[in-house]
């Protein structure tokens, strides 16, 4: 197939009709169409449409939830809560999370929420923009207690995942849009550079003996190696000791961890939300956040041809286009997305 654009509005239905065929219940199904579309309107492709055959074949084979039901308030306070998603699929429990952050936010300035036991949940940037249209700053944080990928500062052993934060912070125009994995590269685009036989872009990889090197076959091994904190080898110390933090702010407080040696591939999950009105008031900030947005963009850049942007732009310009246009698919997602819709039996979407 050669023209493989879409309109997003079918994607969305394609992707919401194959998780209620697969057994999602509509504010499941919904959650998830809507959390990997956007991480794929916003380029973040290894968290986005590919990952829609592997979240339903985690469904069909019992390993991931697929209704609201699973989901489980462990504690509602007024300003903190905690959910336990018995892996139900990832993007309905962060969402759930957000919500209830956002409503404590709007009665004291500030709501947070964990979530213990959540299917994988994707990109964290696809969360953002319905938080900072209202105005209001979402911070997520996310890691896997299953799964160790990351070595510490100096070692040779993996220890943690990528852990990313993200943050929406707005401004007069586009938000300013975060999403910084703990980690010199993530897992997928290892894997994608294993796939196409390519090296890495730089050597952050570590050999089980300790060889930092640019071949991801140095982590694919047996036993494996480890991707490099953030800063890798010279300054990995400070991505570290984010990635530490973050391990504390979900696991930890979510009391489930990899201390509890999970087997399934899934999250731990902090969400924090900021109401600016609550604080210096939300013109202030607004005026404040557009300010510095100016500086950056007037900065003189490096590469004359290359002008100076804010976290997140470049995403919001994609999806702009994509939206205006037609989203323009990778021949093996499209491929992907067929074959799941040919085993559900749902209507595949002509290309534009």
């Amino acid at each position: 197939m050669n023209n493989t654009r879409f309109a997003v509005q079918q994607l969305s239905a394609l992707v919401e009709a194959l998780f209620t065929e697969a057994g999602a219940d509509a504010p499941v199904a919904r959650s998830v169409a809507t959390v990997l579309l956007e991480g794929e309107l916003l380029g973040h492709r290894t968290h986005g449409l590919n990952l829609v055959a592997r979240y339903l074949q985690g469904v069909l084979d019992g390993e991931l939830q697929a209704r609201a039901e699973a989901l489980e308030v462990v504690s509602n306070g007024p300003a903190s809560g905690l959910f336990d998603g018995h892996y139900v699929l990832g993007p309905y429990a962060v969402s759930e999370a957000l919500s209830f952050a956002a409503q404590a936010a709007a009665r004291g300035g500030v709501g947070m929420a964990v979530v213990r036991r959540a299917g994988h949940i994707g990109c964290l940037a696809a969360y953002l923009l319905p938080y900072t249209e209202q105005g209001l700053l979402p911070i997520l944080y996310s890691s896997d207690p299953a799964a160790r990928l990351v070595s510490a500062h100096g070692g040779a052993t993996p220890v943690l995942t990528p852990n990313p934060i993200a943050a929406g912070i707005p401004t007069p125009g586009l938000p300013i849009l975060l999403d910084v994995s703990m980690s010199t590269i993530t897992l997928g685009l290892l894997a994608q550079c294993r796939d196409r036989g390519e090296a890495l872009p730089h050597p952050v990889v570590v050999s089980h003996s300790g060889e930092v090197s640019s071949d991801p076959a140095a982590f694919f091994s047996d036993p494996p190696g480890s991707i490099l904190p953030l800063g890798g080898l010279e300054f990995g110390h400070k991505g570290f000791a984010l990635g530490l933090l973050v391990e504390a702010l979900t696991s930890a407080l979510a009391g489930h961890g990899r201390k509890d040696h999970p087997e399934h591939w899934g999250a731990s999950a902090t969400v924090l939300m900021v109401d600016p009105r609550a604080f210096g008031g939300l013109g202030a900030f607004i005026e404040e956040t557009g300010y510095l947005a100016q500086l950056v963009k007037a900065s003189t850049p490096r590469d004359p041809a290359q002008p100076v942007r804010l976290p997140g732009h470049a995403g919001l310009e994609k999806r702009q286009h994509a939206r205006e246009h037609g989203l323009l698919l990778h021949p093996a997602v499209v491929a992907a997305l067929q074959g799941c819709a040919q085993r559900l039996g749902v209507a595949f979407p002509s290309p534009l």
